[in-house]
């Protein structure tokens, strides 16, 4: 065969002497261009609005962040800043309290909503036995600060991936805590009203 009938593979080599194929080195056709749109654009935007939607989180999850500082309560200590007590030894570890005693930590907040926010966490908490888990000692049992803090902090977190479920549990808490109030003023009452009857009767015993 001579030169200047050159071979298939000759034919597809490209003209300035590239040892690339021709279909290499030009430029994409049209319809290929068209294609590579249709398949690219759709997944940058994709990643683009996941990249949004991330920031979005981020930022959502801030507003919904709770600052908090847990210390131990020194009885000579006062405290300028919203706050409430948590009892650190014994079964009911855990619980929280709205005036110090003599084994306890506080809990301070930057303003009245986290202040709220974090004493009805700590209440649910206990309720559920949630802090007996991390009670140590044979004799009196007690919540080290470190792990109440960690747990805290760790039911928090859970708590702000469902904020809607969150609120309406604590609105639930606060309406059993008002009804348990009532009962047990009425469970005074009729104690009252007991001893009133029998001291009554021996009076009446007595004058007889």
């Amino acid at each position: 065969m001579s030169r200047s009938s050159p071979s298939g593979f000759e034919k597809n080599l490209h003209p300035t002497g590239s040892i690339f194929l021709k279909n290499l080195v030009n430029p994409a056709t049209p319809a290929f261009s068209r294609a590579f749109s249709f398949l690219f654009f759709p997944f940058f935007f994709s990643l683009l609005k996941m990249s949004v939607r991330s920031a979005a989180s981020i930022i959502l999850m801030a507003c919904y962040m709770k600052s908090f500082r847990l210390i131990t309560h020194r009885p000579e200590t006062t405290y300028t800043k919203p706050h409430f007590y948590i009892l650190n030894k014994g079964l009911n570890s855990g619980k929280p309290l709205n005036a110090p005693c003599p084994n306890c930590f506080v809990c301070l907040t930057e303003n009245e909503g986290d202040r709220e926010f974090m004493y009805w966490l700590c209440f649910g908490l206990w309720h559920s036995k949630s802090f007996q888990f991390f009670l140590r000692g044979s004799v009196i049992p007690f919540i080290s600060i470190h792990e109440l803090r960690k747990h805290l902090t760790e039911s928090e977190a859970k708590a702000k991936t469902k904020a809607q479920a969150f609120e309406k549990a604590i609105n639930a808490l606060r309406l059993l805590e008002i009804h348990e109030e009532k009962i047990k003023v009425s469970l005074k009452m009729v104690d009252a009203a007991r001893r009133s009857i029998f001291c009554q009767l021996l009076r009446d015993t007595g004058a007889g």
